[in-house]
């Protein structure tokens, strides 16, 4: 349930706040102090909602409010103000305040401020967790010395605008690669748009890049956005780039050039703002030497080039990877209880992973639903 500090060193209207909250809603955590010094030793409670008088002794509520835009950015805070302190108290909305409310407070005001405020508090939480759900989903799991170079690589690229090619087998984690570069650069905020290059028709991959203006052809009933421009002020993740027919990549390399593309159907260029990156599992210098692939594009993508490690490569990462595996198959599928004995994860190490972390989620999957309950090495010889 929402919890309120109530900051006020005068008890009269501590009070008749504290009684106004508690007859709108019995169940919100109501506690009070009567200075700013008080205030800010409660910080660290990580409070829903702070409702702070702006003159108050030891701390005033500007130094308050301060100290928990630093310390506690995610609580929101309502500044109570006296006559004299309206522009005081405007001051402190621009500094990150949430609202105020002035001396004597009107109930209805009172109330439909704080409701507000902890309606915007829990949408934030809802928020925060989804956007935590996402980078758990996105994680790279493990710890062994091909992975911490691909993340040494990453934490090196990442801040930059740098073009990124990133190459290894099916089923390595190349996306995941994409996903941490995106949420550690200063774009994390702006969209993440991903095109399966090898998913997309050649005939209609033109269109799914740079857009189409309406009758540009058959069924194009209304004027339509690509990649490109959705993906502004963000990120563009092209994966499978290695599929990407000859005429497509021409124009890729166009927009990379001049930062700018042409909808198809249109004799307009539209300027766009995005950071470009290419996932492939083929071998784009052999796909250059057959023609299918070209150099200059080729050139302009690998400004960086990381190559994501099989699994294979890897295998002392697999202890932590089945781990992960159990917790998350656990809980989507509702199967408590299940375990791997020491024996079954060494067993599992000695398989050979042509599918690599793909293959070994489902392995995974397949035995905490035909193992035992503990799954020993007979069950991962049987049913791997």
């Amino acid at each position: 349930m929402p919890s309120i500090l109530i900051a006020e060193d005068e008890a009269a209207i501590r009070r008749v706040l504290k009684n106004i909250l508690r007859e709108e809603n019995g169940k919100w955590t109501i506690e009070e102090v009567e200075d700013g010094a008080q205030a800010i030793a409660q910080c660290e409670k990580e409070w829903d909602l702070l409702l702070c008088d702006i003159k108050m002794p030891q701390k005033d509520g500007t130094e308050v409010l301060k100290h928990y835009q630093e310390h506690s950015p995610n609580t929101s805070v309502v500044m109570i103000s006296g006559h004299g302190d309206i522009e005081l108290a405007v001051d402190c909305m621009r500094q990150g305040a949430y609202d105020f409310i002035s001396k004597p407070p009107d109930l209805n005001r009172l109330l439909q401020t704080v409701r507000h405020a902890l309606d915007r508090q829990q949408l934030q939480d809802q928020v925060r967790r989804l956007k935590k759900k996402v980078s758990r989903k996105y994680r790279m799991i493990g710890s062994s010395k091909p992975l911490e170079k691909v993340r040494e690589i990453m934490e090196k690229a990442a801040p930059t605008d740098a073009r990124v090619l990133i190459t290894g087998p099916n089923g390595t984690g190349k996306e995941l690669v994409a996903h941490g570069l995106h949420e550690q650069s200063a774009r994390a905020k702006g969209p993440f748009v991903e095109v399966n290059c090898a998913a997309i028709p050649s005939e209609l991959i033109e269109s799914e890049l740079f857009g189409h203006k309406k009758g540009a052809f058959t069924s194009a009933v209304k004027d339509r956005k690509g990649k490109f421009e959705t993906a502004e002020g963000g990120t563009l993740f092209l994966d499978e780039i290695g599929d990407m027919s000859l005429s497509a990549q021409a124009k890729v390399l166009r927009a990379l050039q001049e930062s700018r593309v042409t909808p198809v159907g249109s004799d307009k260029d539209v300027q766009v703002n995005v950071r470009v990156l290419a996932a492939t599992n083929k071998d784009l210098e052999l796909e250059i030497k057959e023609g299918r692939f070209r150099e200059d594009l080729y050139h302009r993508l690998s400004v960086i080039n990381i190559q994501v490690p099989a699994l294979d490569e890897r295998k002392e990462d697999i202890p932590e990877l089945v781990s992960h595996f159990l917790q998350q198959i656990s809980e989507e599928q509702g199967m408590s209880g299940r375990s791997f004995a020491d024996q079954a994860i060494v067993e599992l190490q000695k398989l050979n992973y042509s599918g690599n972390i793909r293959q070994l989620r489902n392995l995974v999957e397949r035995l905490m639903i035909l193992g035992q309950e503990k799954i020993s090495a007979d069950d991962v010889r049987q049913f791997a």
